[in-house]
């Protein structure tokens, strides 16, 4: 439906939403929403870094300090809520990050939402800074070093003014943005992560990168209370059977969860996502923002930063979805996932007619994200989600996503994209035609 054929909205429904506040890293139906944005309107958020910064601060509680979700006006649970990521906006000058260790001792069962003091036994302490390294995290009570993490390997990354190349930094840059923390992470003023700059890491030193940046995180409140780096098939898995407060079983983690952590680094400007309404007003919500990552984090951790983000927002009614649908933009579609060419259509359309076929199916890209314990189950997931969505059988998106797609990793060990062409009458059935037609073009009709 376009947004000009919805109904009102309510009086109390905003244009534009602004957030610039956090949560103590918990989502669920306990979090009040901001808000509501109208149907098709647009939210702002200035969003702080992601992994590492809340994994040495154990009073957030979710292993990411994201940003208050807000409601979408209309938006009920069955419905889905397409987020056009409009714009990313790096505003850190450097960051730190690299392979993590859990300090044993220092954590209930898990290090990234049930943190201890060693000293105290203080849970989810609070904590101050005390100098630079890795020790410098200390317990506001008892003074203990109770970072929950430290790493293997690691390194401080500095940006040029553009935010579009990096270079890793020797250990006295990194000591010196280290001292000023804070201001080179860009926090902003309502975070209350200790910055990752602090530990000034340097094993990798003048390896130079490009910056593309893209939410780790983004997406729809879950039904049940989840820490919010969990909320995703494969971390969230490390719920289930858990000895602290946040354990769900297997099966109310499948219905509840909304797998709003992807670490897919199409989720980046441009595109179009999909996600699942499993609480009223859907509650979208972003943090994790990383300058660059390539496929499957496969360090664990990536480049996290501060910035600006605004998204539109648009209700898709009843859509019935239990995970998120990306429509990438087109530079990041695997290769035969792409839209045929004229050139390549017209040959394909010719070999067609030797074998008396008189056109071609119309199809267009779309992605279905999958999660699980490990690769193979998100791999099955995505592909049972998008039989479901497409109403055709799993062998058929396999063979779909074989010929004509890719399975793409987005994070290691357990989320995963089902990329393929869907045809184009299974797209309009479900209403989401016009996403695929808004990001890759018309299919050409009749042939």
């Amino acid at each position: 439906m376009a947004i000009q054929d919805k109904p009102q909205t309510t009086a109390q429904a905003h244009r534009t939403v602004f957030v610039d506040t956090f949560t103590d890293g918990l989502l669920g139906p306990d979090v009040p929403l901001l808000g509501p944005v109208r149907d098709g309107g647009y939210i702002v958020w200035n969003s702080t870094p992601g992994c590492w910064g809340p994994m040495i601060t154990p009073s957030i509680r979710g292993g990411h300090e994201v940003c208050r979700p807000v409601a979408v006006d209309g938006a009920e649970v069955g419905d889905a809520i397409a987020i056009r990521i409009k714009d990313i906006s790096v505003t850190s000058i450097a960051t730190a990050s690299g392979n993590d260790q859990p300090m044993e001792g220092r954590f209930n069962g898990d290090p990234y939402c049930a943190a201890v003091c060693p000293g105290c036994g203080t849970e989810w302490p609070e904590t101050r800074l005390d100098g630079i390294g890795d020790t410098a995290v200390r317990c506001a009570s008892c003074g203990a070093d109770c970072t929950p993490f430290t790493f293997t390997n690691g390194y401080t990354i500095a940006f040029d003014e553009a935010h579009e190349v990096g270079v890793t930094l020797p250990r006295e840059r990194a000591e010196e943005l280290a001292r000023d923390a804070a201001r080179a992470a860009a926090l902003p003023d309502n975070s209350v992560q200790n910055p990752i700059l602090t530990f000034a890491p340097h094993d990798l030193v003048a390896l130079a990168t490009r910056l593309r940046p893209f939410l780790g995180q983004i997406g729809t409140s879950p039904s049940a209370t989840i820490p919010d780096s969990h909320n995703a098939g494969d971390f969230g898995a490390f719920l289930v059977g858990a000895p602290h407060r946040y354990a769900m079983n297997a099966q109310d983690l499948q219905r509840h969860k909304t797998d709003g952590h992807l670490d897919i680094d199409a989720a980046r400007a441009g595109a179009v996502l999909v996600c699942p309404v499993k609480v009223p007003g859907g509650g979208v919500y972003v943090g994790d923002m990383h300058a660059l990552q390539g496929d499957g984090e496969i360090a664990g951790h990536t480049a996290d930063v501060a910035g600006t983000v605004t998204l539109q927002v648009e209700v898709v009614k009843g859509l019935g979805i239990d995970g998120p649908v990306l429509f990438p933009v087109a530079e990041d579609l695997p290769f035969l996932a792409r839209p045929l060419s004229d050139d390549e259509r017209t040959r394909a359309l010719a070999l067609a007619r030797r074998y008396g076929m008189p056109a071609l199916e119309e199809s267009l890209p779309i992605s279905v994200v999958g999660t699980g314990p490990d690769l193979n189950s998100a791999t099955d997931n995505g592909l049972a989600r998008a039989a479901e969505l497409l109403d055709m059988p799993v062998p058929e998106v396999a063979n779909r996503a074989t010929i004509s797609g890719a399975i793409e990793i987005g994070r290691h060990p357990g989320v995963v994209q089902v990329t393929f062409r869907a045809p184009v009458e299974r797209l309009e059935r479900r209403g989401l035609l016009a996403y695929a037609v808004e990001q890759y073009g018309e299919v050409p009709r009749g042939g």
